[in-house]
């Protein structure tokens, strides 16, 4: 079965728009020993709505969140009020839409919170949420994880089962998909944009290989 990333539906629109280029994980309390591995080089991308709350996301961002509400199918085709995707109080969809898929092209180990406001034009939270983000578990590094990401020729749509809940970052498809689609960056501006994430955060920690 194909494998899928779980992130905030906000975060995979703007990873399947250019608009962010990586991801920052640390583990959440239904993972495998309570921390977080990299335990797949390439999956999907897949949207979910827990703890999605505006004040974690930039300002410029904050219009995203009623729009995100397009990447789960709800009950009765009603979406939940926008008042609230603001407030984080957000049920799950019975679907959601697989659009995009993605590679790891690197992944470091961050102690450092200088190096993760450097890497703000990067992602699109607020970097006081990106340092609660490196705070939890504070004894523990921060992964991040740049990501190559490609969009999938038509969005394809899962059924949202109860083992998909909680606090976990990987699940499995219950369906086919091929690892096909267009990069949303061309070669030229994702090398050009690792090489910088690269200077920032192997500064910081050392690099771990993907």
């Amino acid at each position: 079965m194909p494998v899928a990333f779980k992130e905030w539906a906000i975060t995979v629109r703007a990873l399947a728009e250019g608009e962010q280029l990586l991801t920052l994980r640390k583990g959440g309390i239904r993972e495998e020993n309570k921390h977080f591995e990299i335990e797949h080089d390439r999956f999907f991308l897949y949207p979910t709505f827990d703890h999605q709350r505006n004040d974690c996301v930039r300002d410029a961002h904050v219009p995203e969140l009623g729009r995100a509400l397009e990447e789960g199918v709800w009950p009765d085709n009603e979406p939940p009020a926008k008042a609230l995707v603001q407030d984080g109080g957000i049920p799950q969809p019975d679907r959601v839409r697989i659009r995009s898929w993605a590679e790891v092209a690197a992944s470091y180990l961050i102690t450092d919170p200088r190096a993760i406001d450097a890497l703000s034009p990067y992602y699109i939270w607020t970097t006081d949420y990106a340092e609660k983000r490196l705070a939890w578990k504070r004894r523990h590094p921060l992964h991040v994880i740049v990501l190559r990401t490609y969009r999938i020729p038509r969005p394809v749509t899962v059924k949202v089962r109860p083992e998909y809940h909680g606090c976990r970052s990987w699940i499995e498809l219950y369906r086919d998909l091929p690892f096909e689609g267009t990069p949303v960056l061309s070669d030229e501006e994702f090398e050009r944009a690792s090489e910088e994430i690269e200077s920032i955060a192997s500064g910081a920690a050392l690099p771990v290989l993907a």
